[in-house]
């Protein structure tokens, strides 16, 4: 009997079905990333070197029926004062640890004037290098936080909240009077706390 070669089995279901996309089903597409806000610019911070503090986001306050920023009748002549203990050396960073949390509590950031007695914020030196004419711009606009020195206090105009650093120099008197006519609503020092209520008992 003659031997017939047995042929290979190939099995259909070796290779398994062959799955197609679905009609008209497209492959998922990334979601889009965000890129930077053109309209929002970030708070006014430490220039130059060393680490940068990430700016919090510009919360608008909850408005208050018929009530407008530049619009704060409330004690304008004898705002509430806030004392931060600091030292002449530390009332820098005192000042601006009450400015993140005033823009963190809601607070906007043309409410918030920033003085110092001695040196100057590092944030006003630097814009000050672009002219004067620039950085009094930014204040006539009135929608970022502001940092002055003494020697320009005269120029200033009222907001809700003034905070002072007593970080030195013999103007601290002169500072505090002045941000108490210029402080709507709040005013908050930071420094020497025997030398500042000897100042703002001088001045009542």
């Amino acid at each position: 009997m003659p031997l017939i070669p047995e042929e290979p089995q190939i099995h259909e279901s070796a290779q398994g079905p062959r799955v197609t996309p679905a009609a008209g089903r497209t492959a998922s597409t990334p979601r889009p990333v965000p890129g930077p806000r053109s309209a929002a610019t970030p708070r006014p911070g430490r220039p130059g070197p060393g680490p940068a503090r990430p700016a919090p986001p510009a919360q608008r306050p909850h408005s208050t029926p018929g009530r407008s920023q530049t619009d704060t009748p409330e004690n304008r002549s004898a705002p509430q004062i806030q004392l931060i203990p600091a030292s002449a050396a530390g009332a820098l960073d005192a000042a601006d640890e009450a400015v993140d949390l005033l823009l963190d509590s809601g607070r906007a950031p043309g409410d918030i004037l920033v003085l110092t007695t001695g040196e100057q914020h590092p944030w006003a030196a630097h814009e000050l290098t672009f002219g004067e004419a620039a950085y009094w711009a930014q204040h006539e606009a009135g929608d970022d936080v502001f940092f002055a020195g003494a020697d320009g206090a005269d120029r200033l105009r009222t907001r809700p909240v003034v905070i002072v650093a007593v970080n030195g120099g013999d103007t601290v008197a002169g500072v505090l009077t002045g941000a108490r006519e210029r402080a709507g609503a709040l005013l908050i020092v930071c420094g020497d706390p025997q030398r500042i209520n000897a100042v703002l008992g001088a001045a009542v």
